[in-house]
């Protein structure tokens, strides 16, 4: 179990009850009591002020599932987070309670082979919140290792320290790539994990982003927020015709187009078949695609063709030191995530549900955001 909590309990006399979001079943929601564990030395107390929804969250909702992990008993929802410190432990010396601090929601062990070689992200024993069966953030307070709470900028809001997680998704992907200024990147999918890739890929200095999606809203609010052209694509997922690939092949000359030059990296943020069947087309020979979304579990791609130009595929899992650089980009401006934030709500059990319904929709929203 997580430092993000422990169990329902009984609240000891003169003891504040906290209040968490515990998911019970496919589709219920309920706000009820969350019993904190002790504080140790080198944690921190912290109050939550600010939790947005992750699509892994509305997964968890909808279906107890999430790729291999699995909700078997009640869990406490939510991992975008930040809030302000009301406690330390008494080994703690780099935070003091008053601090607005973003929080880093994996705790790994440090002990195996991946931790040691400082991939982290990859270690087998990660504790992350709300990944089954630890509890997640959506609650008044949480206990977390002071060492992944991250302290604000004064100009960074605790809403912009939320994003920072999905935003590590972004810079940790980038730095996978090796984006640079001589980079022109292609992204499938304009959802929140696209356009965080999109805004990190600027900012590490890509010349050219070029965004692909299905959808008009979301291709618009891309649009909005720097990328230098759009494609929309159809939502044909029957890609095995006569003559193979047809609507890939006509989408890619639409996206060379849209590029005015080679695709030298490909993100592939949405997970399909199609997407990063197109992704490994558009490519150019010796370029990289990079998948960073999982909507599909297994995946069939023409990986003979993109293997023959040498496209080097790789892969995403999380992120590793990402909040120090995220914190930067958004103290001098560099990235902007304000705009991403599209819905706001509070912290009862009506808001909770309604939150979670406007996220699964999808539409307009792009982050949905608790304020508590």
């Amino acid at each position: 179990m997580g430092k993000g909590g422990m169990c329902q309990g009984e609240v000891k006399d003169g003891e504040e009850e906290n209040m968490a979001a515990w998911l019970l079943g496919v589709n219920t929601l309920k706000i009820q009591p969350f019993r904190l564990p002790p504080l140790g030395p080198h944690d921190v107390r912290v109050r939550m002020k600010a939790v947005g929804i992750c699509g892994s969250d509305v997964h968890y909702l909808k279906t107890l599932r999430c790729a291999d992990f699995i909700v078997k008993e009640p869990m406490v929802i939510g991992h975008e987070c930040a809030g302000i410190i009301e406690e330390v432990g008494s080994e703690v010396k780099a935070l003091v309670a008053g601090d607005r601090v973003a929080l880093e929601p994996g705790i790994s062990c440090w002990r195996c082979d991946l931790c040691k070689d400082g991939r982290y992200n990859l270690c087998p024993e990660m504790k992350f919140f709300a990944t089954p069966p630890v509890h997640g953030s959506l609650a008044n307070q949480v206990v977390h290792p002071a060492y992944l709470c991250y302290k604000l900028p004064e100009n960074v809001s605790l809403e912009e320290g939320a994003l920072c997680e999905p935003l590590s998704v972004g810079v940790h992907a980038c730095r996978r790539a090796n984006i640079g200024p001589e980079t022109n990147v292609l992204i499938m999918g304009a959802g929140p994990i696209g356009l965080v890739t999109m805004l990190a890929a600027r900012a590490f200095g890509a010349p050219r982003i070029v965004i692909v999606d299905v959808d008009d809203h979301r291709l618009s609010v891309a649009k909005d927020l720097g990328a230098d052209d759009t494609v929309k694509v159809s939502t044909n997922v029957q890609i095995y015709q006569s003559p193979p690939y047809q609507d890939v092949a006509e989408e890619v000359i639409q996206i060379h187009k849209a590029m005015g030059g080679v695709v030298d990296v490909s993100f592939d943020c949405a997970g399909f078949n199609k997407t990063m069947s197109t992704a490994l087309s558009a490519t150019r020979a010796g370029g990289k695609v990079c998948l960073v979304g999982m909507g599909h579990s297994e995946m069939t791609v023409p990986l003979t063709p993109a293997a023959a130009r040498e496209v080097d595929v790789i892969g995403i899992f999380r992120y590793k030191n990402t909040w120090p650089l995220c914190l930067e980009f958004l103290r001098s401006g560099k990235i902007d995530v304000k705009p991403l934030i599209t819905h706001r709500f509070g912290f009862s059990q009506r808001e909770v549900e309604e939150a979670f319904e406007t996220s699964a929709r999808g539409g307009s929203a792009i982050k949905v955001m608790f304020n508590l």
